[in-house]
Parts: C-alpha cells; structure tokens; sequence
C-alpha cells in the first residue's frame, strides 16, 4: 500500500489548514488505496533554512531537518493543503521544500488549495514549477476550496459537493502515478 503524506502547509497563528486536512486526510482514507500520514509544518518548526550544506549531500546537522527529511522520505505520494499567500505558495512550505532535495525525487503530489475567490489557486501554480526541479510529479487534478471561511462551522470544515466530487479523481491519479514512481525509485 501507497505512503500518502496530508502536509498542512500553513504556519501561522488562527490557521484553518488543520481542519481542511482533517477532512482530506478521512476522505483519503476511506480511499483505499493509501495509508495516511498526517505531516503538520507547525510541527517541525523549521527556520528559514539553516543548514550549512547543500541539501543533495543530505549530510543534515539539526534535528528539525533529521527529522523532516524522515517524514518527507517515508512518503510514496504527497496531498499539500495549502492556502494561497499574496498570490503565490506560503513562505512556510517553499522554506520546507528547500530543506530537502533528494527525498522529493519521483514522487507525485497534488494540492488541496484554499483562498477567496480563486480558492489558492494562484499559489499551487506558483509552486508547481518549483516542485518539478525536485523530480516531483505535480498532478493537475486538485481539490479548491473558493471562499473556506464560509466553510468552517465551530472549528470544523465542512465540504461542499464540488470539493467531494474532487478528492476521488485526484486521489485515483495520485494512486496511479504514485504506484508507477515507486517502481523506479
């Protein structure tokens, strides 16, 4: 079975993130076809990056790289959910992303995004690019979330039917792409 990492991709204070991944980390489950890891940034409390090597040696000197590399490289396929900052990806998952090199390589990922009206659109683009020099197959089935805050009821997110109807395409091709990369990794 497929290693399937839910990344909360926002750091700050009030964040919603948490509750959006709840909600795609059940419906990944109820999938089938993975087993799930819920992977929180807040969690590793990453600097702005503070290695002295160059991330390919992978020769990394903290334990809060150790251990996000760890997390990164025990994954077969990635679900970031993310919102979208001033048009472009969040600080926290591009500072997480330059932490690694080698443990992204030839492995798929897709997005759920959320914003206003273009639902973090914006910042999954933005980033898609960025992701591929890694070797990561960025998917284009996504899961966006227009307008979350009018989503979320005491705490909790509540889908709509246009964000249900997406999560089975895109976790299909995640299942798909996820299974080929493994066999060549």
């Amino acid at each position: 079975m497929l290693r399937l990492a839910v990344v909360t991709a926002s750091t700050r204070p009030g964040r919603v993130g948490p509750s959006i991944a709840a909600w795609f980390s059940g419906e990944a489950r109820a999938h089938g076809g993975f087993e799930v890891a819920d992977v929180d940034l807040a969690d590793f409390d990453l600097p702005v990056y503070d290695e002295p090597k160059h991330p390919r040696m992978q020769d990394y000197q903290h334990d809060h790289t150790k251990a996000w590399a760890a997390a990164v490289e025990a994954a077969d396929a990635f679900v970031f959910v993310t919102p979208e900052y001033n048009y472009g990806p969040t600080p926290a998952l591009l500072n997480a992303f330059t932490y690694l090199a080698k443990e992204w390589g030839r492995k798929p990922c897709a997005f759920v995004s959320y914003g206003g009206v273009s639902g973090g659109i914006r910042g999954v683009q933005a980033i898609k690019p960025i992701f591929a020099t890694a070797n990561m197959m960025c998917l284009p089935q996504q899961v966006t979330i227009p307008f979350f805050f009018n989503q979320i009821e005491d705490g909790t997110f509540k889908p709509t039917d246009p964000n249900l109807e997406a999560v089975k395409p895109m976790l299909d091709e995640l299942q798909a792409w996820g299974g080929a990369l493994k066999t060549i990794r």
